[in-house]
């Protein structure tokens, strides 16, 4: 029997990005050689005691040589650029130093990780001001996945995100030791960063001469901070962990005479069952892991790897020895956990570029209460509509989720079986979700086009249990947000640029058009 190849990526075309608001076509600039892949080593820990690890986070400013002539001024994680991979094992003790030798404050949200919030979540409500460091903990309790760090200091999210502060978080459990992938870290598993920038005089970036409110396109690519990478290509099977890390592009992604890709886990856990495809997409916030056997090409091949047209890299075949591993046609069992019959169903839109169920995001409104281990339903709509509407990812922090429909329909292939925490919805659709928060806290969901969750495309959602006294939480408000900024800039309130999200009536002013300023040189 043949297994089934899908062919195609599973939404209308009419709604992708490169049909809509100001999308910029991708280039090579002149004078870029290829280069080899980055990629981001491990992050070394502290120290490990027993099921103990300690690491330190540092958010630094850098300089990067993305292009000939001067190097680009950046931010990153204990790198100049994005950051070191941080490597973690189910059933650890993770103690983290946050330290912030920024000149501006940020936080630290560790996306698709299940952990308390806000303060550990890392929302706009866990500022890290210059300077200063701060101790969190939490226990690694949730499967094998690639999740990822990066600032989340709304309104200024996505400019800091622009700047690099991203990086890889990747889980690892035993299941996934004893399964027959690819592991071996930088020689046949790679980590993929999808992102775009725009240089600017002087190869700088400048993200508020690129702010646009429906969100921001590079006309670069970089591909874990490479312009024009290639990978050498030393064994037949080579499996790529791809994150979503732009602000706003969509990765339609596909191989030379649609070589097939497995995708073997989606953005918190492996699928249930192997997809075979030649056609990928991911959008902001997402990760999808793939192997791709290469044992139709010999040494001395080039195997080359698109978003759409655009080549964003070369895959160079050496010698390789034959690879008979064959994949389990069960990769892993999600826990399906059952809704009362007398639950609610939620529902939330994502309504314009700038809100949730009709609002603006306010940072001490509480949206939405729910209790911690309790499944319920979500039915979440794109209102756009089919003819000025765009893809909207939709992200829940501290949570995982089982797709269960689209408009009513089976889900996508790849989407049946597995925990995800972001999930993009076409324009007039709706998607159910089977929601779970296994810890309590204060959480967003969002828009993961950042320039969208900035002005104002998000809401809280508090995460109680039912047998204990309700927590406190102290929550960041626009007022000071505004104050520290200004107080780190050296300028007046009244100049500083936040985008969009002035939803709390402060100043009662808004500057649609710029941001904090955090990449503006």
């Amino acid at each position: 029997m043949t297994e089934k190849v899908y062919t195609d990526y599973f939404y209308d075309e009419a709604d992708f990005d490169k049909n809509h608001f100001r999308y910029k076509n991708l280039h090579i600039p002149d004078g870029i050689e290829a280069q080899p892949l980055a990629v981001p080593p491990v992050l070394k820990p502290d120290k490990e005691e027993g099921n103990d690890v300690w690491f330190t986070i540092e958010s630094m400013e850098g300089e990067t040589p993305f292009l000939p002539g001067s190097k680009t001024k950046t931010w990153g994680y204990n790198a100049p650029f994005l950051g070191q991979t941080m490597v973690l094992k189910t059933g650890q003790h993770v103690h983290v130093t946050l330290k912030n030798s920024l000149k501006e404050l940020t936080t630290y949200h560790w996306h698709g990780m299940e952990v308390p919030g806000p303060y550990i979540d890392g929302s706009c409500h866990a500022p890290v001001y210059p300077g200063e460091e701060k101790e969190i903990e939490f226990t690694v309790e949730q499967p094998a996945a690639l999740t990822w760090l990066h600032a989340h200091p709304c309104p200024s999210t996505a400019a800091q995100v622009w700047m690099g502060l991203a990086t890889g978080v990747v889980i690892t459990d035993d299941h996934e030791a004893e399964l027959p992938i690819p592991k071996a870290y930088g020689k046949d598993e790679f980590p993929i960063v999808l992102q775009d920038r725009v240089f600017h005089e002087d190869n700088q970036f400048d993200y508020r001469a690129d702010y646009d409110p429906m969100g921001v396109f590079g006309d670069t690519p970089l591909i874990n901070g490479v312009i024009k990478p290639y990978i050498d290509v030393t064994t037949q099977k080579v499996r790529l962990l791809f994150l979503g890390g732009t602000n706003r592009r969509e990765w339609r992604l596909h191989f030379d005479n649609d070589l097939v890709m497995t995708q073997i886990a989606g953005d918190d856990s492996f699928l249930a069952h192997p997809v075979k495809m030649t056609k990928l997409l991911v959008g902001p916030g997402e990760r999808l892991q793939v192997i791709v056997d290469f044992s139709d090409y010999k040494e001395g091949d080039i195997v080359n790897l698109y978003t759409d047209d655009f080549k964003l890299i070369e895959f160079r075949i050496h010698h390789f020895e034959k690879d008979d591993s064959v994949l389990p046609d069960t990769l892993f069992t999600p826990e399906d956990p059952v809704v009362a019959d007398d639950a609610v169903v939620r529902k939330v839109t994502m309504d314009d570029h700038d809100k949730i169920n009709g609002k603006q995001y306010s940072m001490q409104r509480i949206d939405m209460k729910a209790e911690v281990n309790h499944a319920e339903y979500w039915d979440v709509t794109n209102t756009n509509s089919k003819s000025h509407g765009m893809l909207h990812p939709f992200h829940i922090h501290g949570a995982h989720f089982l797709v269960v429909s689209r408009n009513g329909q089976t889900p996508n292939p790849n989407e049946i079986g597995v925990y995800k925490d972001t999930i993009e919805v076409a324009p007039q659709e709706t998607v159910r979700l089977k929601v779970i928060f296994p810890k309590e806290g204060i959480f967003m969901y969002h828009c993961h086009i950042i320039e969208h969750e900035d002005a104002g495309m998000m809401a809280n959602i508090l995460i109680v249990d039912p047998t204990k006294p309700e927590p406190h939480y102290d929550l960041m408000d626009m007022e000071t947000l505004t104050k520290a900024f200004a107080e780190e800039k050296g300028i007046p309130e009244s100049e500083v640029f936040m985008p969009g999200m002035c939803t709390e009536g402060y100043m009662n002013h808004c500057h649609d058009d710029a941001n904090s300023g955090a990449s503006h040189h």
